[in-house]
């Protein structure tokens, strides 16, 4: 059995959107999005920086979301529906997309610190306006790509779409999506999936920023 460590809120919406999106039985263990809940010996013990997402398999603990991502289609997704293998022809577009989705998040992270766990007194104007300006440029990047797509890659929805999707899900907490029209467009294909909706169900991002 598959377990997965997962906060509501938080990037870990990849790997459990994932799992659905595959339809594979797994455990979800949910943990409180504080540094008390994520700071127990006995997940320090599973996850070092005691962060998730994590997923243990068979005793095996496997951290950081785009590990998860190309662990679980090597293991669970032998017919490469989700995961594009060595070889295929996608490959190199996939490992992009895959890492760039981390590349996208930081910005957004960088705003949750901001916007949710530092006091407002303690709050910087100046690394909120720099953070969302480059968070907009990443965006400004997937916007072009999708100009004659539907999914980041032209064979349909693949992994990559669920750890860019999360990033434009947790973007759309923070800036603006309408200069950019492919990514709306792309937020309301990825939004409207069944897997989507389970992983989603929880205290939205923009609720949390303006807590």
């Amino acid at each position: 059995m598959l377990t997965l460590y997962h906060c509501n809120g938080s990037r870990s919406m990849r790997s459990l959107w994932l799992l659905h999106e595959m339809g594979i039985d797994f455990e979800l263990k949910e943990l409180t999005f504080s540094m008390e809940g994520l700071r127990t010996p006995e997940y320090l013990s599973i996850s070092p920086l005691g962060r998730v997402p994590c997923l243990v398999d068979d005793g095996v603990p496997v951290f950081e979301s785009g590990a998860i991502a190309q662990y679980l289609g090597e293991h669970y997704d032998p017919e490469g529906k989700l995961h594009r293998a060595p070889g295929h022809a996608e490959r190199t577009e996939w490992l992009i997309w895959l890492h760039y989705a981390e590349t996208m998040a930081v910005h957004g992270a960088s705003l949750v610190q901001q916007k949710v766990f530092i006091a407002k007194e303690d709050r910087s104007p100046v690394v909120q306006k720099l953070e969302s300006r480059r968070l907009e440029k990443s965006l400004e990047v997937v916007d072009t790509h999708l100009k004659d797509r539907d999914y980041l890659l032209k064979s349909g929805f693949s992994t990559v779409d669920t750890n860019v999707g999360y990033s434009v899900h947790l973007a759309k907490g923070f800036v603006s999506l309408d200069p950019f029209p492919n990514v709306v467009k792309y937020y309301e294909r990825i939004s409207s999936r069944p897997a989507f909706r389970k992983a989603a169900a929880s205290v939205p991002l923009d609720e949390q920023a303006r807590a």
